[in-house]
């Protein structure tokens, strides 16, 4: 049980193979009402158990809000069972058309004495809206007058619980179809669906869950077995892909060595934020670069790392590597190249391109990449390349790619195809690729990681991580989506504990192993 439901946890589905999958179901012989009647009856128990500590108790007044669809027929045998429970119910059901087995359930509502409204303006007082307009596969912009409707039940200042998806959201996109409800919290039915992992429809979505009505995995193989699979990080993923436990018999270099690229004069807290997240991945052996007039300084602060200090420009960027005799950019197990660093340190960047080493780039790593013309460039590396940006430094680098603030998943597949790179897209939801277009994304985070330094910690961690899956058989972009997870992780304990307003970057490294534990 424990393995079918983590593996449904995990899966993520455009609309289309979630109409696909509900097709297998019900040509194996499910009925459509025995399907509704069990989604239906599991929200109508989840209900009372999240109010349980709230003053909306039995008797409480409760909205529901019918579309014409079977999301409609859903919210009916809702309003039916929170009936029988005894809160008082009423339906708003504004469309003169509805779905034959949708209208069966409205007739038996209104059998019950139930009562059913029109138009927005006869609609009583409520505790609760459960929001049924429209659910899967909405294409179309809302318009008048069920648009000026729902504008008019967000203003209402009242919980509202959206079933499948708020109404008015596109599944796939997120996008906002004309107007679309402000849930409170989203019941997602059966299989995540694509639209909760888009940064731009998170305002509408509200606090979310999987309300599991035991799709066979078997469906779910045989209708994304050709498809690129779209995967939540979960913790127990986390946890099978760190390089834990270590053997009894090791030693610091079988442990990964790391070199990282990083900081100027300008910038030297981009410097000491990137060793400590660094630190905290533990990684074997960790040789950090810096110019030469910053190495007492980062010395001071990771006395356990080999600080390399290096010839620089006049305006203090590193002006050319000076690695220790007998050391070339073989010797390491992957290379982190880009917090700190300026544009001034372009050669730099143009020189660890060139190795054979797995490379991470990140902040201006990044920017010189993108002058350099980034898909070119990359298709003539022989090794692995881990990408790192944020939206603006995405669009630098892929300037020809889907637009990452419209639809950030196909964006980030198109730039991991196109450019043969391992891609980060930093956002409210993360999304990494690879080149064969799967994708796994983030599932939650918090605004108190929107703080100068923290994407250097996650270039640190995340370099210690890919050193040590160099040296064991863990795939790169496993090692990547762990990463990403492990340092959202940290940024949500930390606001736990400290408000969203208490998460600096260096405490943010202070959390990275409590976020394990």
């Amino acid at each position: 049980m424990q393995d079918r439901q983590e593996q449904i946890s995990q899966v993520v589905v455009t609309a289309r193979q979630m109409h696909d999958v509900e097709k297998r179901i019900f040509a194996a012989g499910m009925p459509v009402v025995a399907l509704m009647e069990k989604v239906a009856g599991l929200i109508a128990r989840r209900i009372p158990e999240i109010l349980s500590n709230t003053p909306l108790l039995r008797g409480s007044r409760v909205g529901i809000l019918v579309g014409p669809g079977h999301n409609g027929g859903d919210a009916l045998v809702v309003a039916r069972e929170l009936h029988f429970r005894g809160y008082e119910v009423w339906i708003y059901s504004p469309f003169s058309q509805l779905k034959e087995l949708t209208s069966q359930h409205l007739q038996y509502a209104q059998s019950l004495g139930i009562p059913i409204y029109q138009t927005i303006e006869q609609l009583p007082d409520s505790d609760l809206l459960i929001d049924g307009l429209f659910g899967l596969g909405l294409e179309r912009n809302l318009t008048d007058p069920i648009a000026s409707a729902i504008n008019q039940l967000n203003e209402l200042s009242v919980p509202i619980y959206s079933i499948d998806l708020p109404s008015g959201l596109h599944t796939d996109t997120g996008e906002v179809l004309g107007t679309a409800i402000r849930a409170t919290h989203t019941f997602c039915l059966g299989l995540w669906k694509l639209a909760f992992f888009q940064d731009q429809a998170l305002e509408y979505l509200g606090k979310a869950e999987l309300i599991d009505f035991d799709i066979p995995l078997a469906d779910v193989e045989a209708v994304l077995k050709d498809a690129p699979k779209i995967k939540r990080i979960t913790s127990a993923t986390v946890l099978a892909t760190l390089p834990l436990p270590r053997p009894a018999v090791t030693h610091k270099y079988k442990e990964g060595h790391l070199l990282l690229i990083c900081g100027s004069q300008r910038y030297a807290g981009g410097a000491i934020l990137t060793g400590l997240g660094a630190r905290a991945s533990g990684v074997g052996m960790l040789s950090i670069a810096v110019p030469e007039s910053l190495k007492s300084l980062l010395v001071s602060h990771l006395p356990e790392a080999l600080i390399v200090g290096c010839p620089e420009t006049e305006s203090g960027a590193i002006d050319h590597l000076q690695l220790p005799e007998n050391t070339d950019l073989s010797s390491f197990n992957a290379i982190a190249c880009g917090p700190g660093l300026t544009r001034d340190a372009t050669p730099i960047v143009q020189e660890v391109i060139k190795s054979e080493r797995p490379l991470l780039l990140d902040a201006d790593g990044l920017n010189i990449l993108a002058q350099m013309g980034a898909i070119a460039t990359l298709k003539k590396r022989q090794a692995v390349t881990v990408l790192t940006p944020h939206t603006g430094e995405f669009e630098r680098l892929f300037p020809d790619v889907a637009d990452a603030k419209h639809d950030r998943v196909k964006a980030v597949q198109e730039a991991a195809v196109q450019s043969g790179a391992i891609v980060l897209l930093k956002g409210t939801r993360t999304a990494i690729a690879n080149l064969q277009g799967h994708v796994w994304i983030v599932p939650e985070s918090t605004p108190a990681l929107a703080r100068g330094g923290s994407g250097d910690v996650l270039t640190g961690l995340l370099g210690g991580l890919l050193a040590q899956a160099a040296t064991k058989r863990i795939l790169v972009e496993d090692i990547v989506a762990t990463a990403a997870w492990w340092h959202s992780q940290a940024g949500i304990l930390a606001a736990q504990e400290r408000t969203e307003l208490g998460v600096d970057a260096f405490t943010l490294t202070q959390y990275l192993m409590k976020a394990l534990t």
